[in-house]
Formats: structure tokens, C-alpha cells, sequence
């Protein structure tokens, strides 16, 4: 029997806009994010209540009046700044839609106060809760992000990524080519001549969680873009890496507030199974 916090709600699907890796819909009232990392920027609205975060080991907040945009590859976690939990709407952007020389910038200031931002968000994601208007959408989201990008550019640059070929950032590497097949902590401490426990030390220092956590994490985002794109849960948790369904179900529901197999939005899922 599938069990969540009494209240709480998750909508997923992958529209067909190009740059829009995930919309998401949520109502959480008793869940709290672990620390993760997403390998996608995270743009964020908040409808109701307001959310508490941890950026980059810095406390944040995310208000109704506010647009949140948070950079991928940047630790964070997520939890309600009220009993009554809140209720959110979240488009995961592919890399492509912002450059990497943005990430610096929106880690100090992830909260942009812009209501006019805030309103063309609110519209697209209308636009998005029903195929049909893709066009619609991809006009809106290139609004959107030329003034992402606009907003951006006017902070003093910052730089938040370990230096290239850095112990870290090698071990980074490590894990997300081998998501799936995994890696044991002597192997990767062989493959990168550290010790391990200095190679614990040094990812989690820099990425702000442990490479195991960082590597679950990696296999829950894996895995819900095989649900959202039609596999069933069993399939799912072996093509990401997970021992079986319930190994999935466990951390899926740890990350994400809900069961794998009430992850897919419903009408989506329909949808994408009537095109065979």
C-alpha cells in the first residue's frame, strides 16, 4: 500500500518543448528533500506556503511573490517554512538553456524578485498542463530565458565548480559514466590514485554530499526520466541501477515525496501509451 504525507500531491510529465527536460507539480505537507544534485537547472515557483533551502550551504527561501532559479550541480535541499507544507511548480531545464558561465552567478542569489518573470512563468506552465500548444510554449519559454539570462548577467561573476581535472570533479565524472553499473570506493580510488578516504573527504567538501549520495541521487533522476518516459517501475529501477523495484521505491520516495509508480501525471502517461 502506497503511503504520503496526508495532503500531498505530484504531478510529472516531459512535454514536447525543446529545453524542458520535466515539468513538476507539487503539494508536500510532512516531506523534506534530501540533499542532492540535479544535473539541470531548476526554475521554481511557489503558489502557496514558502520553502526553506540549502544552497550551496547557504540558507535561502523561496516566496510566493519570488522566482527561484537554482543551478545544476549545486548541492541542495528543499523543506516547508510552515506546518501547512506548500505547494510548488517546477520546470527542469536542460543545460543547453543557460550557459555554464550563468551557474557562478544564480548560486549567491537564487531568488530573483521579478513579478513580471514570475507572471510569464505562471503562463507557461498553464500552457503546459495540456499538449496541443508546444509552439505556444516554446515561444514563451525564449522570453523567459532571454530574461533569465539578462538578469544574470548582471552579477559579478562567481565560480562554484571545482577546477577541471581536479580530484572532485574527476570523481564526478566517474560516477556519472558509470551511474548504472556503479563503482566500488577502492575501485574509484585506484582509477584516481587517492585514498579513499581522502577522495570522500574532497568530493563531499566540494559537492556538499557524499559520493554515495551523490551517486543514489543520480540514479533517482535517471530513473524518473525512464518512468516519465513510459517504462514501468520494475524496468526502471535495473535500467538505473537500483537492486529491484522496492531498492528504487525506497530512496525514489526518500528524494521525491512519492512512489514510483505514482510518479508519471496520469493524462501523460495515457497519452504517451496511446502513441504506442
Amino acid at each position: 500500500m502506497v503511503t504520503r504525507p496526508p495532503g500531498s500531491h505530484v504531478s510529472a510529465w516531459r512535454p514536447a518543448v525543446a529545453g524542458v527536460a520535466e515539468v513538476f507539480h507539487a503539494h508536500f505537507v510532512g516531506h523534506a528533500y534530501p540533499r542532492h544534485v540535479h544535473d539541470v537547472w531548476t526554475l521554481l515557483i511557489v503558489d502557496d506556503g514558502a520553502v526553506r533551502f540549502d544552497l550551496d550551504r547557504h540558507r535561502h527561501g523561496a516566496l510566493r511573490t519570488s522566482v527561484t532559479l537554482l543551478p545544476p550541480y549545486v548541492s541542495h535541499d528543499g523543506r516547508s517554512a510552515t506546518e501547512n507544507g506548500f505547494r510548488k511548480r517546477v520546470l527542469y531545464l536542460d543545460t543547453s538553456a543557460l550557459g555554464p558561465e550563468l551557474v557562478g552567478r544564480a548560486v549567491d542569489e537564487p531568488d530573483l524578485g521579478d513579478p513580471g518573470l514570475r507572471d510569464r512563468i505562471d503562463h507557461l506552465h498553464r500552457v503546459l498542463a495540456a499538449p496541443g500548444d508546444e509552439f505556444e510554449a516554446e515561444s514563451r519559454l525564449a522570453l523567459i530565458l532571454g530574461r533569465l539570462r539578462g538578469q544574470l548577467h548582471k552579477r559579478t561573476p562567481a565560480s562554484v565548480a571545482p577546477p577541471a581535472g581536479s580530484l572532485a570533479a574527476r570523481l564526478r565524472e566517474l560516477l556519472d559514466a558509470r551511474t548504472v553499473e556503479g563503482v566500488t570506493l577502492g575501485e574509484a580510488a585506484e582509477l584516481l590514485h587517492a585514498h579513499p578516504t581522502h577522495l570522500v573527504r574532497t568530493f563531499t567538501q566540494v559537492h556538499g554530499v557524499p559520493p554515495h549520495s551523490y551517486l543514489t541521487g543520480r540514479r533517482v533522476e535517471l530513473a524518473r526520466r525512464l518512468l516519465l518516459a513510459g517504462q514501468r517501475p520494475a524496468t526502471a529501477a535495473i535500467a538505473a541501477g537500483f537492486f529491484d523495484q522496492a531498492h528504487l521505491t525506497r530512496h525514489f520516495r526518500r528524494h521525491l515525496g512519492v512512489s514510483p509508480a505514482r510518479y508519471p501525471d496520469a493524462r501523460w502517461r495515457a497519452e504517451r501509451c496511446g502513441d504506442g
